[in-house]
């Protein structure tokens, strides 16, 4: 990791109109928490039905797409990375460095809200908060690297990404069973369901695949991101 590469990146995402996004969602999710207690319907089902539905399966991935192709993708498309590149720091590290960014972001924007917002909803009862909060990190982490690699492979990273989230993760993902390994937000209700104790979730997903898979998705996506910054020349073209 770079900290200087770093320190550019932070203040380029930050310094974005898509920053607001990223600021709106976890406010929205901590709001319809705050709405649900003060109705009094702040229930065990409730909650668990928010933090799938909005915090995992809506906010999760909207926010990995904004974080992981926003370290790197506009940089690309503006042509900017060319200085980067220019300088005597390794693809690798560049490539490394752009994901910690990302992650630390869905740690703060989206690790942070879940397990704030489960909390409001109902303390410290069955582990609710504290399951998805884990949940909501680790399914952030993978898409930061999944991300980041598209922001990388394509100018359309973003549309991509998109088309991804929506189709895959929430509908294929979600409805057909043999698809559901594959599937990041899978994995990390898996993660959620290993510490709640709650009997309205359920994953589909055996822990002994989801650990692994993230790994294997999060390792691979990075390192490709790397190699194919390699193939990238000073002149922008491939």
């Amino acid at each position: 990791m770079n900290a200087v590469v770093a320190g550019i990146t932070y203040r380029a995402v930050l310094g974005r109109r898509r920053v607001l996004l990223m600021v709106l969602l976890p406010l929205l999710l901590i709001a319809l928490a705050l709405v649900l207690r003060w109705v009094g319907s702040a229930d065990e089902k409730a909650a668990v039905t928010l933090m799938q539905v909005y915090a995992i399966g809506t906010m999760l991935p909207l926010l990995g797409l904004i974080a992981g192709t926003g370290t790197i993708a506009p940089e690309i498309d503006d042509g900017t990375i060319i200085h980067l590149l220019s300088k005597p720091i390794s693809r690798p590290v560049i490539a490394v460095t752009k994901f910690v960014v990302a992650a630390s972001m869905l740690a703060v924007f989206a690790a942070l809200p879940t397990f704030a917002a489960g909390y409001l909803l109902l303390r410290d009862e069955a582990g609710v908060a504290a399951g998805f909060g884990v949940g909501a990190l680790a399914g952030g982490v993978a898409y930061a690297a999944v991300f980041l690699l598209l922001g990388v492979l394509t100018r359309h990273a973003v549309t991509v990404g998109i088309i991804y989230a929506v189709v895959w993760e929430n509908l294929v993902g979600r409805f057909v069973p043999g698809a559901r390994d594959l599937s990041i937000q899978q994995w990390a209700q898996t993660f959620a369901d290993q510490i709640s104790t709650s009997g309205f979730l359920k994953s589909s997903v055996a822990m002994g695949f989801a650990v692994p898979a993230i790994l294997v998705v999060t390792i691979g996506s990075v390192l490709w991101a790397g190699h194919r910054l390699r193939s990238l020349s000073l002149t922008g073209e491939e």
